[in-house]
């Protein structure tokens, strides 16, 4: 029997832990590095008032009397309010009332003074153009006379002259409670010797003035 040992072959697994190699993995993380000088934000210190004072809470007020405000102030305005409308009312009523009654009124004088004025019968003229006289006035009035005594009644009575005129058309140019404007479509039958009547037909403007109570022509112009 031989004396010498076999040689221990080593293990294999151990041989190769031993023998292979360690990997370090690389180390991709960047190393942070703190700012040495980092200046320390310190807070500030709060100061509590020593003396706060205390506001004091408003003392509830007293409600508001609303039936003295209604009696002493909403109630007799509006008592005012409504009586002033109604006064204004009844004085635009008032007022279109004058006027539609001048506007009857003067229109219908301007008619029929205008038809007295250019009608005569060589037997009464003097009669008749003297109550004419009496619807005119201011110069107008004046101008009228002079020109009937001067021409148309010695003319009538001469020639044996007849008129007699119509109004058949009127209407209102303007109007207020004084004084009114008309224009007039006037035919005019004239005759003369027991001739055959011939038609003069004209337009006029009528001003008239109130004068009292009457509706005066104080200018008359043909158009």
């Amino acid at each position: 029997m031989s004396s010498e040992k076999d040689p221990i072959e080593p293990d294999a697994s151990e041989a190769t832990e031993s023998h292979t190699p360690e990997v370090a993995e690389p180390d991709d993380t960047p190393e942070v590095t703190e700012p040495e000088d980092t200046p320390e934000v310190t807070e500030p210190d709060v100061v509590q008032p020593e003396d706060t004072p205390e506001v004091a809470e408003p003392e509830p007020r007293a409600g508001i009397p609303w039936a003295r405000v209604l009696a002493f102030g909403v109630l007799p305005a509006l008592a005012l309010i409504l009586a002033i409308s109604a006064g204004v009312l009844k004085w635009q009523v008032n007022e279109a009332r004058q006027a539609d009654a001048a506007r009857t009124e003067s229109l219908q004088a301007a008619r029929s003074t205008v038809a007295l004025m250019l009608t005569y019968d060589p037997a009464k003229i003097d009669q008749q153009l003297a109550e004419a006289r009496d619807l005119l006035t201011g110069p107008f009035r004046d101008t009228y006379i002079t020109m009937t005594n001067d021409i148309v009644i010695p003319g009538a009575k001469q020639q044996g002259i007849t008129a007699v005129a119509s109004v058949p058309g009127a209407a209102i140019e303007s109007v207020d409670k004084n004084r009114a404007v008309t224009m007039l479509y006037v035919n005019q039958k004239v005759s003369v010797g027991g001739q055959m009547p011939t038609d003069n037909l004209s337009t006029v403007k009528v001003t008239l003035d109130k004068v009292g109570d009457r509706w005066l022509v104080s200018q008359f112009e043909p158009v």
